[in-house]
């Protein structure tokens, strides 16, 4: 496939960026750019109200190649040209994201009609907020290791387990769960995939974790027999490796494009920070500013060709584009900080016992993207995927569960 924009394309970034422009300025000013990584926990409420005038532009499921469930339709360069639109545009973080990009492709490939009719369409009106309850204290990128556990209950299951790294799970609706339902089952056998509704008290607890940054985007959830319909299982009972993996495939797309876009913002500010304090003047700075402009630009191409490429590219493209960008948002980070010399370490504000803990923006961005190369699936998990399932290299020795 030939990656290009044509005509239809660019008349779709004029429509996009109209818009954009008219409805930000439109009452939602005060949300641009917020709600980046990194700041996920600011204004969730004025967020939840720009979802909701997304989902009446027919912004939301753009990607789901149907609009049968409420979403206008789009080609895949025109999702593209959406996607680097809205971050252009510095428009704010969004908290529907894991519904929209991570459950909804999930429900159309393995979901039954009935689950699609009863949750897409309130995700393509930004009414339904979704999180995801994969990760755990002993199964963080290897989900084989979950043992969070769902007892069938006649018409429902009981989840009982505890959930970690857990984005948007404070403000979320609902929360997609991997869970063990056959006793005795282990590694990837006995999995299910099932929908469980957040508002459950005394059965859902939700508890924000305090990160290096002073903020607290995640959280960890604790299940205490929480109830989940059995017509909520995606996929069907012990089918839950399956659909996971699925799921895994979709969560890095598009939206790798839209990324690079908010990157090169961020270096674009680092640049114009290394001037103003003669930084740039360093030849070691200078290369180094030259080799992330450098590195961004083969990212973005390489993104391209993923989307324009056939299976056999697609494979490990995930992989690639994980290790590709975590580590170069991690040397940013630093150059941050660094170009700053002796400032980079002084906060914003002066202590208080209100606020002990400032940060600004450049040290935001410096101690945040030291978790890149963790979240999503560490390093070390990438490499293995690429290793076993792209170059079919031997599975990595694993020890008895």
């Amino acid at each position: 496939m030939d990656f290009g924009f044509g005509p239809d394309d660019e008349a779709f970034r004029a429509e996009a960026r109209s818009w954009l422009v008219a409805h930000l300025a439109g009452g939602h000013e005060g949300v641009r750019g917020r709600g980046r990584p990194g700041s996920e926990h600011e204004g969730v409420a004025e967020r939840r109200a720009w979802e909701r005038e997304l989902g009446r532009g027919g912004w939301i499921g753009l990607g789901w190649d149907s609009d049968t469930y409420g979403n206008r339709r789009a080609t895949l360069t025109q999702q593209v040209v959406w996607a680097e639109e809205y971050a252009r545009a510095r428009a704010p973080g969004r908290c529907g994201h894991i519904g929209e990009n991570l459950l909804a492709p999930t429900l159309l490939a393995y979901g039954s009609e009935e689950q699609r009719t009863e949750f897409l369409p309130p995700i393509a009106r930004g009414e339904a907020l979704w999180c995801q309850g994969f990760s755990e204290p002993g199964a963080g990128s290897d989900l084989a290791g979950v043992r969070t556990r769902a007892v069938r209950d006649g018409d429902t299951y009981a989840v009982t387990g505890q959930k970690i790294w857990t984005s948007l799970a404070r403000e979320a609706d609902w929360c997609f769960v991997l869970a063990r339902t056959e006793e005795g089952a282990r590694g990837h056998r006995g999995l299910s995939f099932l929908l469980v509704p957040m508002d459950q008290p005394g059965r859902v607890e939700v508890r924000p974790i305090r990160q290096l940054t002073g903020t607290s985007e995640f959280n960890e959830v604790f299940f205490d027999g929480a109830r989940a319909r059995a017509a909520h299982v995606v996929g069907g009972a012990g089918q839950g490796w399956r659909v996971a993996m699925g799921l895994l495939g979709f969560e890095r797309g598009v939206s790798t494009l839209a990324q690079q876009i908010g990157f090169a913002q961020e270096l674009a500010a680092v640049v114009r920070e290394a001037v103003a304090t003669g930084a740039v003047r360093d030849a070691v700075v200078r290369e180094r500013l030259e080799r992330s402009w450098a590195e961004l630009r083969v990212m973005r191409w390489n993104a391209l060709r993923t989307l324009g490429g056939g299976s056999a590219i697609a494979a490990g493209a995930p992989s690639v584009a994980k290790l590709l960008w975590g580590r170069w948002h991690q040397r940013l980070g630093e150059l941050a900080v660094l170009v700053r010399g002796a400032a980079g370490a002084v906060g914003p504000a002066d202590w208080s016992a209100r606020a002990p803990y400032e940060l600004d923006e450049a040290q935001r961005l410096h101690l945040f993207t030291r978790a890149d190369t963790l979240y999503g699936g560490s390093d070390e998990v990438q490499r293995n995927i690429i290793a076993e399932r792209v170059l079919g290299l031997p599975r990595e020795a694993r020890g008895p569960r």
